[in-house]
């Protein structure tokens, strides 16, 4: 009889891996790039455990989105006082705010608790071909050859 694996945490080997998102449609990078995270891709993967790896955002202001979402799709939000319901239309969040267009888009495809709140913060998001991680050599992966 066999028993299944299951990862621990302190034995789990995390990448770096860098994500070009120039002419990439919006959800589809960010569900594969939630799965990244999440460690989907990897044989040891335990659904209680983080065993995903870093994942380096750049061109973030260069990701599209398909159909009439850039003037119809509203992202809505409250300050905490009265009347104070704010929205934005995707058109304007991706000018003003890229990097928190494409954070609310994964953050939305991982577990809504501990689990999730950590896996968040293993994402890095900048905007323009730069980025700040270059000590933790990035390895470079293409979104569309992945399943």
């Amino acid at each position: 009889m066999e028993k299944t694996y299951s990862a621990k945490t302190g034995e789990v080997e995390r990448k770096w891996l860098l994500v070009d998102l120039e002419n990439e449609v919006l959800g589809r990078a960010a569900s594969k790039i939630a799965s990244i995270l999440r460690g989907k891709h990897k044989p040891q993967f335990t659904p209680h455990i983080d065993t995903g790896d870093f994942v380096i955002v750049i061109n973030a202001e260069k990701v599209r989105l398909t159909g009439k979402k850039m003037q119809q799709k509203r992202y809505y939000w409250h300050t905490g006082y009265f009347g104070g319901i704010k929205n934005l239309t995707a058109e304007e969040a991706l000018q003003r705010h890229p990097d928190w267009l494409i954070q609310k888009a994964v953050a939305g495809m991982l577990p809504k608790n501990i689990l999730g709140r950590q896996l968040i913060k293993k994402l890095k998001i900048f905007t323009g071909p730069t980025h700040e991680h270059e000590a933790q050599q990035p390895q470079k992966i293409n979104l569309s050859e992945m399943r």
